[in-house]
């Protein structure tokens, strides 16, 4: 029998009165056009902010709703909660109605609903409602039962589920509009994220959270994987809502009634083509993604149609923004381990095997290790030698799309990445409380090093070695996971379908679903070097009589 996610624990928010400040008193029966424009802008300010966890975020200046919380407040969400926490926050305290989906599914047999096979389905919502006059919702416990309830099993679903209730998100068209701030993002791997900005250029940026609480911030990319249509990945807007049935009480709120979601045909936005593709094929990995009659592949295609326009790339510029980018992500993985480090787990003894599955977890493992963060680090490090590849393509095949007037693209692509190169580190703490300064060529040499086991001294976790290792804190048993892990941190692909509770010398003998021999290729520079070397000498043979 499959697994199911339930409310049967969920704290009443109508078991009593709720104090004043926590009154969830319901003023207009539906979401209009203006309250999610409002609450993307709510999203933006958070995401434009240097605020890093989701605490902090909802106590800063960044949050105009903050006067309003009572003291000793506090808020916390990890990936899948961010989306409705914030949303039901902004709900609450602009007196929307709002109801969620509390138990799911899988469609077919699943061990993990976070990762069930083929998809979800819906057989419990909850409606924050007002049962009769003065006993108003307590937003408090509204927040609770999010955080405790919600995971990222309730983003699963196909874009048309055939069975149960309707969930709380809906396939949208990748077009200008559509994909805005507030829009979610789903990654089939466990992931999710909200969109709190898109450029001119489709640029889209996003902001995560994670199981400490931290709130970080990214670019949307190939770290967010495409996967078959039942598992829902994709970009996702969240349902219309509306109030029927209800009175009004004498101070103007509403009471009673229930709550009904908009219908896939009510949603003009309504689409499946991140699915399928603008044409569909035999399958959905052969449907094609045509913008203006050009055939593209799938991230560079939701750059142009986010846009609404043919994107022409200046490769400096996108090289600088993806450097910076990487940057930012060690940055938070710095405070990932620190705060691992904070919590003792690396002066706990080592476990004898490792959790089912290093991607899909619970408790201090999911909380304070690293495999999944480091994977989708690792495919942004590969994306960008791969997009720096892909515009020396462009330029040499004469590409419209390429605004460049320099001699050699590799040459000056290599400055620019040396330059923003520099003027990034990350600073790591070892076992003996001193501070050590990594250069971003350093991390991403160091990148397939850098252990994601949470047992692991912090010299290992940044991938230590000679001198910097002396003080690690460590046995012989650590050290030999250390080592017989390595072919785990050599993978990017995040297999969650893979029984992965080995044990050391299963490690050690490669059994299958055990990671693999070598890691890929990141050396930006040797490929430019090459390549610069190589038009230079092109330059020279044509000047040759």
């Amino acid at each position: 029998m499959s697994p199911v996610v339930s409310a049967l624990d969920m704290l009443d928010p109508n078991a009593a009165p709720a104090p004043a400040g926590l009154q969830w008193r319901i003023l207009k029966p539906e979401w209009s056009a203006s309250d999610e424009r409002a609450y993307g802008e709510f999203v933006r300010a958070i995401g434009l902010s240097d605020c890093r966890t989701v605490d902090a975020c909802l106590r800063s200046s960044a949050n105009i709703y903050r006067a309003s919380d009572p003291a000793g407040s506090d808020f916390f969400a990890d990936c899948a909660d961010l989306p409705y926490v914030l949303r039901a926050y902004f709900a609450w305290k602009n007196g929307l109605p709002f109801s969620y989906v509390s138990g799911v599914a899988a469609i077919g047999d699943s061990n993990d609903l976070r990762y069930s096979r083929y998809g979800n389905y819906v057989f419990q919502r909850t409606d924050i409602l007002t049962p009769s006059e003065g006993h108003w919702p307590n937003a408090r416990y509204v927040l609770a039962n999010i955080s405790n309830l919600i995971s990222s099993a309730m983003y699963r679903f196909a874009p048309k589920p055939h069975e149960g209730d309707l969930f709380d998100f809906y396939p949208v068209k990748i077009a200008p509009g559509a994909i805005r701030p507030g829009t979610n993002i789903y990654d089939p791997n466990g992931h999710v994220a909200i969109v709190y900005d898109v450029d001119g250029e489709g640029r889209i940026r996003f902001i995560d959270s994670h199981p400490d609480n931290s709130l970080t911030r990214g670019g949307y990319g190939r770290r967010f994987v495409r996967a078959s249509p039942p598992m829902g990945a994709g970009f996702k807007n969240w349902r219309p809502l509306k109030l029927v049935g209800a009175g009004r009480a004498s101070d103007g709120s509403y009471v009673g009634g229930h709550i009904v979601a908009a219908s896939d045909g009510q949603l003009p936005n309504w689409s499946d083509e991140q699915f399928y593709g603008t044409e569909q094929g035999a399958s959905w990995q052969s449907g094609r993604f045509v913008y203006k009659g050009e055939t593209l592949d799938y991230y560079d295609y939701v750059r142009r149609a986010v846009a609404g326009h043919d994107v022409v790339y200046d490769p400096l510029v996108e090289t600088r923004g993806m450097v910076r980018g990487l940057c930012d992500d060690l940055h938070y993985r710095a405070m990932a381990v620190d705060t691992s480090v904070q919590a003792g787990l690396d002066s706990q003894p080592q476990p004898s095997r490792l959790p089912d599955n290093i991607y899909g977890t619970s408790g201090d493992w999911e909380t304070y290790s690293t495999p999944s963060r480091d994977a989708r680090l690792k495919v942004s490090f590969l994306e960008l030698k791969d997009q720096i590849a892909k515009f020396l393509a462009m330029q040499s095949a004469g590409s419209k799309s390429i605004a460049y007037r320099g001699a050699n693209l590799a040459r000056d692509l290599a400055a620019t990445y040396r330059e923003e190169a520099g003027a990034c580190s990350v600073v790591w703490t070892a076992s003996n409380g001193t501070n050590h300064q990594m250069s971003f060529e350093e991390a991403r040499k160091r990148l397939f090093d850098l252990s994601f086991d949470p047992y692991q001294c912090p010299e290992r976790r940044w991938g230590a070695n000679n001198a910097e290792l002396a003080t690690c804190r460590e046995d012989a048993v650590k050290r030999n996971w250390y080592e017989a892990e390595r072919r785990l941190r050599n993978q990017t692909e995040r297999t969650y379908d893979v029984r992965m509770g080995f044990s050391l010398d299963e490690l050690r003998a490669a059994v299958p679903g055990s990671g693999q021999d070598a890691p890929p290729d990141i050396d930006v520079l040797s490929m430019l070097e090459k390549a610069a070397d190589e038009k230079a000498a092109s330059a020279m043979d044509t000047l040759k009589p």
